[in-house]
């Protein structure tokens, strides 16, 4: 049966950790706090441990995860192209609750499912999260439940629904902080895929834990401060 290690402890910290790294090294799955939810990782480049991660959320490979990464190096490495808009937003936005879905570079090595050549990318928030990233480098990560559910704002609900698929939970307490919009509210997702093509325009995809109007707002400071005067478009249906 796998263990949930308390993360408030010291002790308990460092053996999850260290066991968390052991388990990813293997291709198995942890859970581990962050920012918006709790999420489910596995080694982004390791095929078999992705596959294990859609498995035990019940899910097909028409819903690849995203990949939660340690930095915007990262992302750089992991993006065929990053426009200017979307390094305007991850300055603004990361760490913190804002995914961005960019064309993956075509030389990765890596299955994370039926991407159509593209890639969403986070840098969380959650001190937990980003030192086992600093770590192992980039996961693959999805919210910790089964595919229809809540997503678990707690290791104690995770395991509940993901069990023995996960080797090992690491317990942060209560995901989200108070400020958080809408507690247990999974990241904001932008598609930047667009904008490299004429004409093409940012869309959000899914309202998280960052306002729409945020990042519209964020946007057309970036345009009126390099002389352009473009209004914000609207909110997606």
């Amino acid at each position: 049966m796998a263990t949930i290690f308390d993360c408030s402890d010291n002790a308990s910290l460092l053996t999850g950790m260290r066991l968390a790294r052991v388990a990813i090294g293997r291709g198995e799955l942890v859970v581990i706090p962050t920012d918006t939810v709790y999420g489910v990782a596995a080694d982004a480049f390791n095929p078999t441990a992705v596959q294990r991660l859609l498995d035990a959320k019940h899910r097909g490979r028409d819903a690849p995860p995203p990949v939660l990464i340690p930095g915007i190096p990262t992302m750089e490495a992991l993006a065929e192209t990053v426009p200017p808009e979307v390094r305007t937003l991850v300055d603004a936005f990361w760490p913190g609750g804002l995914t961005v879905i960019l064309p993956a570079r075509n030389s990765l090595s890596w299955d994370l499912g039926e991407t159509g050549g593209t890639v969403a990318l986070r840098m969380p928030a959650d001190p937990i999260a980003l030192e086992i990233l600093s770590e192992t480098g980039p996961l693959a990560v999805s919210s910790a439940n089964i595919s229809g559910e809540p997503a678990a704002t707690t290791a104690q609900e995770a395991e509940r629904m993901l069990g023995d698929s996960v080797a090992v939970y690491l317990d942060g307490g209560v995901s989200n902080p108070a400020d958080t919009v809408t507690p247990g509210t999974g990241s904001t997702i932008v598609d930047a895929t667009a904008l490299g093509t004429p004409g093409g325009e940012l869309r959000i995809v899914r309202q998280g834990v960052i306002p729409s109007s945020e990042i519209w707002a964020v946007l057309a400071a970036s345009t009126e401060s390099d002389g352009v005067d473009a209004a914000a478009p609207g909110d997606p249906e």
